[in-house]
C-alpha cells in the first residue's frame, strides 16, 4: 500500500490512522473540516514532509467530493478509509424520533460516503490495492441488535452497510473490494472515557486486517479484530 485518503482525520480514530500510517512510510491524504485549526495534522504534515498532505473536507457539504478530488487530480489512491461521521442528537428513542435529525444523519453517514465514491472511483481502480473502507458500527447491524433506541444513528449505519454490500457488487469487474467496518467501541470524543478499547488498539486491528483482506472478502462486514459481524 503506498497512498491512502483518510475522512475525518482530525481527530479519534482518523487521527490514529493517520499518524500511523505516516509512521509506516505510507503517503497520507488526512481530511478535516477545517485544515487549519487541525493543529496535530499540521504537525504530522511537517514531521512527514511530501508525503502528508492535510485537504479540506466537509461530509455535510454536497459539493464536497468534487472539491476533494480537484485537489487529488489522478492520484492513485490505495485504501478510501470514509471515516468521517457523526453521531446525532441525544434522544432519538421510541416516541420521540425526529425526522429531518434522522434524514441529516442519514445525508452524512451514509450518502456522504457513496459520493465520495463516486467522485474518487478513477483513482481508486488507479491504484495496486484498490481498497474502500466505510467506517461503520456494530449499532447498525441488524442481527446483533438486542437493545433498541438511537434510531437515527442505527438507521444510518444500516443505510451504510447497504452501501457497501451494493457498491461492492458494482465495482467487483473493475477489482475494487469494499467493507463495512466496525471500530470496536473505542474511547474517543463520541466513544466515551469508559469505552472498551483505545484508539491504539482500534487502528492496529484494523491497520493489520487492511494489509490481508482479499476481493473475496468484499461485500461483508467486520469487526476491527477481522472477525465477521452479521448484517
Amino acid at each position: 500500500m503506498k497512498t491512502v485518503l483518510i475522512t475525518g482525520a482530525n481527530r479519534g480514530i482518523g487521527l490514529g490512522h493517520a499518524r500511523s500510517f505516516a509512521q509506516r512510510g505510507i503517503a497520507v491524504f488526512a481530511t478535516a473540516r477545517e485544515p487549519a485549526a487541525a493543529d496535530e495534522l499540521q504537525h504530522l504534515a511537517h514531521t512527514y514532509p511530501g508525503r502528508f498532505s492535510v485537504l479540506h473536507y466537509d461530509a455535510a457539504d454536497p459539493q464536497a467530493p468534487a472539491q476533494l478530488k480537484a485537489a487529488l487530480g489522478d492520484t492513485p489512491v490505495d485504501l478510501l478509509l470514509a471515516n468521517a461521521g457523526a453521531l446525532g442528537e441525544s434522544g432519538q428513542e421510541l416516541g420521540n424520533i425526529h425526522v429531518d435529525g434522522v434524514l441529516e444523519l442519514i445525508r452524512i453517514n451514509a450518502l456522504a460516503p457513496l459520493k465520495l465514491i463516486e467522485a474518487l472511483i478513477y483513482n481508486i481502480t488507479l491504484s495496486g490495492r484498490k481498497l474502500v473502507a466505510l467506517q461503520s458500527s456494530q449499532m447498525g447491524s441488524i442481527g446483533n441488535n438486542s437493545a433498541g433506541g438511537r434510531y437515527e444513528y442505527r438507521l444510518s449505519k444500516v443505510a451504510l452497510n447497504m452501501i457497501a454490500r451494493n457498491v461492492a457488487n458494482d465495482l467487483a469487474p473493475r477489482g475494487v473490494t469494499v467493507v463495512a467496518l466496525h471500530p470496536g467501541w473505542v474511547k474517543t470524543r463520541m466513544g466515551g472515557q469508559g469505552a472498551a478499547i483505545t484508539v491504539e488498539t482500534s487502528v492496529a486491528g484494523q491497520q493489520k486486517w487492511f494489509d490481508a483482506v482479499t476481493p473475496a472478502q468484499s461485500g461483508r462486514f467486520f469487526n476491527y479484530d477481522g472477525t465477521e459481524l452479521p448484517w
